[in-house]
């Protein structure tokens, strides 16, 4: 089976795009895949008028990195693998950045036709922020799919819901397990002064206020004014996170707190290796999953998440859950704990260790990639009829207008 697969892809500095380089490893065993990044993306139509593709599959995600992606989603139908079940964020900055406010405005109210008259203009006036979290901005994109696929089955319930008639699955995230030997963890603990006996806690990914930064700090020179020998590692960009420098200076541990700014996929084992637990926040949420704490699984490190809804099938042994109607009270509380029971770290992580292997693996992860490629493969093309018409126009007006000047005709269809 041949595919076009369009997704960000390394050295992009997207989780995303790790993610699929570790994906395509597995899945070029099985199928022809031609990869369309932003900057080659434009090679795909003379590709499928040479020799179709029996599916296109898109990663789409609340991302910059994806914005080349709408050219294509509604002309060319595929698998959409939704790692965000909201593009608002995205999608709205996306065409405000190009002064296509009326084109949002027809999209959002396709989008969301319940919405109150005028809902649009929030957004239009650069009041998005919370509005971007009510409306997902999906219809588009779910309407025009083939099959859509998402990382969490109650995520995929949801989204039934609100999408009767569109064929939605859930699939298994999976992340590899890296090196995090005990000599490696020496080794990086030791550069860092980290000293034996110290407790060491760890946010990975991009540092962002949703991964509940401002909580972890807070919480943190808690324990340490209570006399807890702990230390912190953000280990992530920063360049979204302006204030982190006047905050951390602001807990009075600076001292004992590294944050690495952009660290590359080689390095994420080592600072997992030295870290004794992981903190995996995130409020406000879309329904996403956290590839971070899946690293933090499979290296057998106790981990922390937020008490949100579409993870409350995930067991309690797996990991510690922090209420967000009292975070800061609740997360000290988990950190304390691990602080002082190595046992209980212990434990913790056997578990999620144990529940990574059993469902989050990456040859999990591509095993129901190539049930779901069949699947989607099989399945009819959507043709909806009343899609937004900067959605379904292919631009060529203009190239067809150049050529009637010197009596050409063609048949242009892309």
């Amino acid at each position: 089976m041949r595919l076009a697969w369009f997704s960000p892809l390394p050295p992009i500095r997207s989780g995303i795009a790790t993610y699929n380089a570790e994906l395509l490893a597995e899945l070029d065993r099985d199928f022809r895949i031609d990869r369309f990044i932003d900057t080659t993306a434009h090679d795909f139509v003379w590709k499928a008028r040479l020799e179709p593709y029996d599916l296109v599959v898109y990663q789409l995600g609340n991302s910059p990195a994806h914005d080349y992606m709408w050219a294509y989603l509604a002309r060319y139908p595929g698998l959409v693998v939704l790692h965000d079940p909201s593009l608002h964020h995205a999608r709205a900055r996306q065409l405000f950045s190009a002064g296509r406010a009326d084109d949002y405005r027809r999209e959002f109210h396709y989008d969301h036709p319940d919405a109150p008259p005028g809902c649009a203009e929030y957004a239009v006036q650069g009041l998005g922020g919370t509005i971007y979290y009510f409306y997902s901005m999906l219809r588009v994109v779910m309407e025009t799919a083939r099959l859509v696929a998402v990382h969490n089955p109650r995520v995929a319930a949801d989204l039934r819901d609100a999408f009767p008639g569109v064929a939605i699955e859930a699939i298994h995230l999976g992340k590899p397990a890296l090196d995090t030997s005990p000599a490696l963890r020496a080794r990086v603990r030791t550069t860092m002064g980290v000293p034996d006996g110290c407790t060491l806690f760890a946010a990975f990914g991009k540092i962002t206020e949703a991964k509940r930064i401002g909580a972890i700090l807070r919480a943190f020179s808690s324990l340490v004014r209570d006399g807890v020998d702990a230390r912190l590692l953000l280990a992530g960009d920063t360049s979204d996170y302006s204030q982190l420098d006047q905050e951390i200076a602001a807990t009075g541990a600076g001292d004992r707190i590294f944050a690495t700014g952009y660290i590359d996929d080689d390095s994420v084992g080592g600072y997992l290796a030295a870290a004794d637990a992981c903190l995996c926040l995130r409020w406000p949420t879309t329904g996403e999953t956290s590839a971070s704490w899946l690293h933090g699984l499979a290296a057998g490190r106790p981990t922390v998440i937020s008490d949100l809804a579409h993870l409350v099938d995930i067991p309690s042994t797996v990991a510690l859950r922090v209420d967000l109607l009292d975070e800061d009270a609740s997360l000290l509380h988990a950190i304390r704990q691990l602080a002082a029971d190595a046992a209980l770290r212990a434990a913790l992580g056997r578990a999620g260790q144990e529940y990574w292997a059993a469902h989050h693996t990456t040859a999990v992860m591509a095993a129901d990639y190539r049930r779901l490629i069949a699947q989607a493969a099989a399945r009819p093309i959507p043709t909806p009829a009343d899609l937004p018409s900067h959605i379904v126009e292919d631009y060529s007006r203009g190239t067809r207008r150049i050529l009637e000047q010197f009596d050409i005709k063609t048949d242009l269809h892309f």
